[in-house]
Order: C-alpha cells, then sequence, then structure tokens
C-alpha cells in the first residue's frame, strides 16, 4: 500500500531527537511558555527573515488573532471587508467572521489555485481593508504583485502560511512578506508538530506584543489584563518537538520537491491536469511550491480514486464541499463561484511525503497512466 500520509513513519525518522527534546522539557519542570517556546520563536522568526514570531495553539488561533490584535489598535473594524480565495479551507475565513469582519469570497486562478492580481483588483471597495491571501496546497501566492496592490490601496495584508513552509519568490520566504502570517503545525503539515500547534510572523513590534498579550488571557503581566484574551499558548513540549522538526523541514521539502518533479515529468494520461510548474509562472528559482499537496484535477475523479485504491494507492480530497456551500455559512449558498466549484468537483490529491521511495512514486505513476477515462 502507498500511503497517502504515514506520520508514525515520518516522526520515526527522528524519533530519538524527539525523545530527547520531550524528555528535556520532562526535566526542566517548566511546561508553559518558558525556553523551548523562546528558543523556537528565535528560530522560527530566523527561519521566514521576520522580526518576531508568536506561537499560539494552532494554526486558526494565528489568522483569528492577527485580526483581533488589528482591531484592538485601531486598523480594522466590524463590518470592514477581507478579501479571501473562496476556494480556500474554510478555516481562513473563520478567522475572519470570528472577528465580525466581512470575508469577500474572490475566485482564484485556475492554473495556480491562489489569489490573481486581477481578482483582487476587481474586488476591491471602499469598505475593502484587507487582503488574505492563501499559499494553497503550498505554492506561495503572486505576493510581489499583492504587496503592490496592498501599498496602493492602503491594504493591511495576512498571508495564511499553513501549506507553505519555507516556500518563497525570490529568496524572501512566506511569511515574510504580508504585513503579519499565520502557520499551521498540524501534525499533517510540512512542518508538523505532534499535536496541534501554530505560530504568527511579523515585523510589526505593536502587533508582536498586543499578539502576545491576547494568546495569554490579555495579560502582558500576571493579574493585569489589557484585553478580553482567549487562552492559545503554543505548549513547552510542541515547541521542542518543533525545533527539532524544524532542523530537517529544507531536507524534507527537497525530497518532496524531488517526488513533484518526478510525478510532473512521468504522469502523461492526457485526462489529467497536472499542477502549474515553476516555468509556466516566470519564476527562477523551483522553491515557489513545497508541495504540501500534489494535487490534480480530473473530470471523472470519483472513478480515478476508486481505481488508485484498487492499485493499493491512498489518495484525499482538499476539499470536497467548498466554503460558500457549507451549512455554517448558508447565506453564500446561492453564490455564483464557478470556477471553485469546478476545482472542488475535480481536485484529487496524491500521496507526497518525504518518506515515500522511489517505487512508490513509479507505482503511483504507472496507474495514473494506466487509468482509462471512459464516458
Amino acid at each position: 500500500m502507498v500511503s497517502f500520509l504515514d506520520l508514525k513513519a515520518i516522526n520515526q525518522k527522528y524519533q530519538q531527537e524527539l525523545k530527547q527534546a520531550c524528555a528535556r522539557v520532562i526535566d526542566s519542570g517548566w511546561y508553559i511558555q518558558g525556553q523551548e517556546l523562546q528558543q523556537f520563536e528565535a528560530e522560527f522568526a530566523t527561519y521566514c527573515g521576520t522580526k518576531q514570531a508568536i506561537g499560539v495553539a494552532n494554526g486558526l488561533d494565528a489568522l483569528t488573532l492577527v485580526l483581533r490584535a488589528w482591531k484592538e489598535l485601531g486598523k480594522l473594524q466590524q463590518g470592514d471587508e477581507v478579501i479571501v480565495p473562496a476556494n480556500t479551507y474554510i478555516a481562513s475565513i473563520l478567522a475572519i467572521t470570528e472577528n465580525c469582519l466581512t470575508p469577500v469570497l474572490v475566485e482564484p486562478d485556475l492554473n495556480t489555485y491562489n489569489l490573481s492580481q486581477e481578482g483582487i483588483k476587481a474586488a476591491i471597495t471602499p469598505k475593502t481593508k484587507a487582503i488574505l491571501p492563501v499559499h494553497l496546497y503550498g505554492l506561495i501566492s503572486p505576493m510581489p504583485e499583492i504587496m503592490q496592490i496592498a501599498q496602493e490601496n492602503d491594504l493591511l495584508v495576512l498571508e495564511d502560511c499553513a501549506q507553505a513552509h519555507g516556500a518563497e519568490i525570490g529568496g524572501k520566504r512566506a511569511g515574510n512578506w504580508g504585513h503579519a502570517a499565520g502557520f499551521s503545525f498540524y501534525p499533517g503539515k510540512n512542518l508538523g508538530a505532534l499535536g496541534d500547534a501554530g505560530a504568527i510572523t511579523t515585523d510589526d513590534a505593536d502587533l508582536a506584543e498586543t499578539l502576545k498579550a491576547l494568546r495569554n488571557y490579555g495579560s502582558h503581566k500576571k493579574y493585569q489584563n489589557l484585553y478580553q484574551g482567549v487562552n492559545s499558548r503554543l505548549d513547552e513540549i510542541q515547541a521542542a518537538m518543533l525545533r527539532v522538526k524544524l532542523a530537517h523541514l529544507d531536507s524534507d521539502t527537497a525530497r518532496r520537491q524531488q517526488i513533484a518533479a518526478m510525478y510532473c515529468e512521468g504522469i502523461n494520461n492526457p485526462n489529467i491536469v497536472l499542477p502549474i510548474q515553476d516555468s509556466e509562472l516566470n519564476i527562477k528559482d523551483d522553491k515557489s511550491h513545497v508541495w504540501h499537496l500534489f494535487v490534480v484535477r480530473c473530470e471523472q475523479r470519483q472513478a480515478l480514486q476508486q481505481w488508485l485504491m484498487k492499485h493499493d494507492i491512498q489518495s484525499l480530497i482538499h476539499y470536497p464541499i467548498p466554503p460558500h456551500q457549507q451549512q455554517a455559512y448558508a447565506e453564500w449558498q446561492d453564490e455564483k463561484l464557478p470556477i471553485t466549484g469546478l476545482i472542488h468537483e475535480e481536485i484529487l490529491s496524491l500521496p507526497i511525503s518525504p518518506i515515500m521511495t522511489d517505487q512508490d512514486v513509479h507505482k503511483v505513476i504507472k496507474n495514473i497512466n494506466d487509468f482509462i477515462f471512459s464516458i
């Protein structure tokens, strides 16, 4: 069986380091907001190229707290519009509505699955105050163009980097383009904890200080509360786990990129739409995509998925139901978003992880190419 993602095997590669890190925390006697968190925040900020990293409980909280902090700082107010891709995972939108802000769902570029500058420009109104680009599947959004639009229109930019740890354009990494960025370290991410975890990156010192209070009951100083905050702290055990895995992230990413290149070169079934390549994006390096997911499109997705499973290959759908068709946002169910609808009807994620062997990859390629499209 070619597993979609074998987390046990992935973490086994580093099990001695992980166990040592865990023992280090246990022996320290300090389990919340200690040295491991401080060290991870410093190391992750350095990795992303930012001045600050703030550990939080999960990726959703990372996005939610940034928007909340901007409200506390007077940069956003209730009802302001936030541009967001319509095909994102629902967490991106939950962060907006949780803050009583208004999501403006924008159709993505069908080739990249990310926001385009044309789509953003068409969606801007006098109420628009922020853009939330999502680096979906691991491909960084066109951030130079997005930041130019933001500057011209005095907009805040919050990057959703949940799937794009280490992706970069021109040597500048995801999380270092916008005014702030939210990361998820859910176990299945390219940089995954052994539980829920997240972080925010920014160069804004005032924002960072506000976030540090908001994540800790609204408190800068024990028993003194500046804000009506929440409990969203990245604990010492997860920070220690992440420090171990951060040291291996670039090598794991390189393997993902190698597998993706093998897929793109080897899959030649004319009924399969492959992901866009750096060469097609006019990007000189090959680091804009870190391949959290390798997503293809097929009109007969169900038949393809069944075919692969018949040949012992697991695949998943990210995501079967778009946010505007979820019951949680029933008011949007009449929205006409044909590109988003097409994407959610046709996409299928193939196995990709640092522990896949070349034999596994070739098996996937062979069976994809053997799949016969029937009417």
